[in-house]
């Protein structure tokens, strides 16, 4: 049968409903390892929604390898038409939304954490707890990334997918750096100020980053700065809704610190709000600002193409936690981390016991150890699926510095918005880009956090 592979990159909400499909871009050359090829009964279409494309793909391990798994499962089941739709991550996250909405879910799809809950109750996605639990890769899963995509009772909804990185690094060129007097990244954000000064008058930005599709201020910047005031049992309880409330005191100084940081200093670009972080990092590689603070997809995005075109900016690539505030009490040295998707089914699937089948052929190898030896071969990155140590001998420096912060010489915290609503994510997101514009009170964003939890989780 003939494989069919649409591929939509929006960059105009107004473009997303309409899901134009172009060529697909030449796939890694890199080779897929590990996959199991099952005989497979069905032999009809099978429809994936996901959102890497061909562009999120080039430096970032996480894409690179659910797009070479894909093609490789794909390649090897010939009388399965594996439809791909994929958009840019923006446009997919409300793409993806608009189809459950419309109780129009693809056949499997990527799944957020914060979307589980709701999206089960509403019994738009298949409870795969035992389906999971019998996948012949179970022992070598890490269970601890399931947890964004389960309910309370314990059903799990998900194989969480892609890489296991931080959502939260400080990059800095150490060469500036030391240029301006520092060693090595500041580790508060009062040396970070003084540090201002002196980048200003190079004409240069300090930290570049992007909050134009308002999520980055939450997954990127908040979800750490936030457990650097609470600690990780207030959050443990909001998710639990054991007592915590966004109106806590503690949480409220977290939100104080952000906008003082972002409205009354210059340590940032004046456009973070306008801009994305596809746009910031670029800042940082163009050399206009002297470090970036994102996630791990955009370290793999800067470091592939420093390498390729700046070799000396590459060989200064420095990696850092968040500084720590003067009034916050808890891990100073910690970044957040997870996995923030999960491969997930359309609930009609369990209508259609052979579509079901390949449906959990394809999630097994996307996720299991095809996935896990690509990345972690090729990536030194990590996901679902546990596989032997990686041979750090085959990387460079910048590459094993990066692994040793990501994953040995920091502490972890959770990602926030992996969890409870995007109801009351959507209303903190919004809320965030005022308060960095210093237009409304830490005390209001939390009032109307609380009121949206309260409402809907």
């Amino acid at each position: 049968m003939k494989k069919r592979q649409a591929v939509s990159v929006v960059l105009a909400a107004a473009m997303v409903a309409s899901l134009g499909v172009t060529a697909y871009a030449e796939e890694s050359e890199k080779e897929v390892k590990n996959l199991a090829v099952n005989d497979l009964a069905y032999t009809g279409e099978l429809t994936i929604f996901h959102y890497s494309t061909s562009e999120e793909s080039e430096g970032n391990g996480g894409s690179d390898g659910f797009r070479s798994v894909l093609a490789a499962w794909d390649e090897a089941h010939p009388d399965i038409t594996l439809t791909q739709e994929i958009l840019a991550n923006d446009e997919y996250k409300t793409q993806i939304a608009t189809q459950a909405a419309a109780g129009d879910l693809p056949d499997v799809f990527l799944l957020q954490g914060m979307n589980t809950v709701a999206w089960a109750e509403q019994g738009l996605i298949m409870d795969l707890t035992d389906i999971i639990a019998e996948s012949p890769y179970y022992d070598d899963y890490n269970t601890a990334y399931f947890t964004p995509f389960s309910t309370s009772d314990g059903s799990i909804y998900g194989y969480p997918a892609l890489t296991g990185g931080t959502c939260t690094v400080v990059i800095y060129d150490k060469a500036m750096w030391a240029e301006a007097g520092y060693d090595e990244f500041p580790s508060t954000w009062e040396e970070v100020e003084a540090a201002a000064e002196y980048f200003s008058e190079q004409g240069i930005d300090t930290i570049a980053f992007g909050n134009g599709g308002q999520w980055q201020a939450n997954s990127d910047f908040l979800s750490t700065l936030g457990n650097r005031y609470t600690g990780p049992d207030w959050f443990q309880s909001l998710i639990l809704k054991d007592g915590a409330a966004f109106t806590d005191e503690e949480f409220v100084a977290a939100l104080a610190e952000m906008q003082y940081l972002f409205s009354e200093t210059n340590i940032f670009n004046e456009d973070f709000n306008a801009v994305t972080n596809e746009d910031a990092r670029e800042y940082y590689i163009a050399g206009d600002a002297a470090a970036f603070i994102g996630g791990n997809w955009d370290e793999s995005y800067i470091a592939a193409t420093l390498l390729e075109s700046d070799e000396e900016k590459y060989n200064n690539i420095g990696f850092a936690v968040l500084p720590q505030p003067t009034d916050a009490t808890y891990a100073p040295n910690s970044q957040n981390i997870g996995l923030g998707y999960a491969v997930a089914f359309n609930a009609n699937l369990a209508d259609d016991p052979d579509k079901l089948a390949a449906a959990i052929d394809l999630a097994q190898e996307i996720t299991g150890p095809a996935f896990a030896t690509f990345v972690g071969e090729y990536y030194a990155l990590g996901g679902l699926t546990v596989v032997d140590d990686i041979d750090l001998s085959a990387f460079d420096q910048i590459t094993v510095d990066f692994y040793n912060w990501s994953y040995v010489d920091t502490e972890t915290c959770e990602i926030y918005d992996s969890y409870i609503s995007s109801a009351v994510w959507d209303v903190l997101n919004t809320d965030l880009q005022t308060l960095m514009n210093g237009d409304i009170t830490p005390e209001e964003v939390a009032a109307n956090a609380q009121a949206a939890y309260e409402e809907n989780y």
